[in-house]
């Protein structure tokens, strides 16, 4: 019997076909099987989880790539049953190489939210490390696509890359240094994300939104953001706010200027008024008392008053503020707690109140300060004291008159 050769050979084309048909057929339902069944139902069976892990992996799109992979690997496996040129398989090893890259690189997004989640984000961040395992990953797998396609084994690209070191050094040089920097943050525990900092030569003062590889960035006040090089802002002096708040305490420092021509000697008058202030009605009775032994001790007699001691108006109204703050419940009890005179100016006798309040949110702490400072400025006339004030132009009118 002869054979055919030419009968032979379509034979086997046409097996080569119907071949190369079913496995297409296959790899499509593979596909369809992963993307409409098999991802919904994890995504069904993550929904009635009580952990939100498995929901950010869904979020984050971690298997959203296997839809995509599982007929590459399909195919990849069927090399040997049909006939695939060696750059259709060399393309093919590089698609399933970007699938499982991008894969990771979802993946190292899904952990960095969830540590995000977690409390031990609020004292060290890690956003800047994902960051730089994201680019070693793009680096090593771009290498590996390329040795693919090339034909090429991955580790002689990688072994080239020592004589490339230099260059590397050169292109990667501000990604090294905010590397080094995330380091020292992490390790000083210099800042977090939630501090408030203040950078005034970035023209910065607000709330860390974010801190990255290779920037902080920063919400103001004003609502605006300050985007600042991580290199940049740890070798610069900036001032971290957060031990005020974790303290318990915000600092109220703020001075009241005594026109000095009012500070005088207390009379009897004066002396009367001050028994009906109940915050230092004891105070008045007890130096009254204290002045008077003194004083008949030392044979001085009461005529003038700078013949011995004598209360003034001044010293009695600064017991009346300490009176004041410490009945004051929003006054922090345990920390610093100053009312002292400052060096006589121009403006006055500076009367400086260095006390903390126990509330650190701003709109309360700015209340707390303005109800403290409202009253003392409108009882200070009871003192026979005054504020001092330049004059303007109602007092050039009054002068005139």
């Amino acid at each position: 019997m002869k054979i055919d050769y030419n009968d032979l050979k379509v034979l086997i084309t046409d097996s080569e076909y119907l071949s190369a048909f079913i496995l297409i057929l296959i790899c499509y339902i593979s596909f369809l099987f992963s993307k409409k069944i098999m991802l919904k139902f994890l995504s069904q069976i993550f929904k009635r989880t009580s952990t939100q892990i498995d929901d950010i992996l869904i979020e984050r799109g971690v298997f959203e790539k296997i839809p995509y992979l599982v007929p590459l690997l399909i195919l990849y496996g069927s090399r040997s049953s049909v006939v695939i040129v060696a750059a259709a398989e060399r393309f093919l090893l590089s698609l399933i190489a970007l699938t499982i890259i991008l894969t990771i690189n979802s993946l190292i997004n899904a952990l960095g939210e969830i540590y995000l989640k977690s409390k031990l984000s609020k004292r060290l961040n890690i956003k800047s490390y994902l960051q730089v395992i994201k680019l070693i990953n793009n680096i090593l797998g771009t290498i590996i696509i390329i040795a693919f396609l090339l034909g090429k084994s991955p580790t002689l690209f990688i072994s080239g890359l020592g004589a490339l070191t230099a260059v590397l050094l050169l292109v990667f040089k501000d990604t090294i240094l905010s590397l080094v920097s995330s380091l020292q943050i992490s390790s000083n525990r210099l800042f977090k994300t939630g501090d408030w900092i203040e950078a005034s030569q970035f023209g910065a003062d607000g709330n860390i939104i974010e801190i990255a590889l290779h920037s902080v960035k920063i919400q103001n006040w004003d609502k605006t953001i300050t985007s600042i090089p991580t290199n940049s802002l740890v070798n610069s002096s900036f001032k971290n706010w957060s031990g005020m708040t974790e303290s318990g305490g915000r600092r109220i420092k703020r001075s009241l200027n005594i026109d000095m021509s009012t500070i005088k000697f207390c009379d009897k008058e004066l002396l009367n008024k001050f028994m009906k202030f109940d915050l230092i009605r004891d105070y008045v009775e007890n130096k009254l008392s204290e002045i008077e032994i003194e004083n008949k001790n030392k044979n001085i007699k009461n005529e003038l008053s700078v013949n011995g001691r004598s209360l003034t108006n001044i010293g009695t109204f600064r017991v009346y503020i300490e009176c004041y703050l410490k009945d004051n419940t929003k006054i922090h009890k345990n920390m610093t707690f100053l009312v002292r005179q400052l060096t006589p100016s121009r403006n006055g006798l500076p009367l400086e109140i260095y006390v903390f309040s126990n509330d650190t949110d701003w709109a309360n702490y700015e209340k707390i300060q303005a109800d403290i400072f409202d009253h003392l400025l409108a009882i200070i006339p009871k003192f026979d004291l005054r504020i001092f004030q330049n004059p303007t132009g109602s007092d050039f009118q009054k002068i005139k008159s």
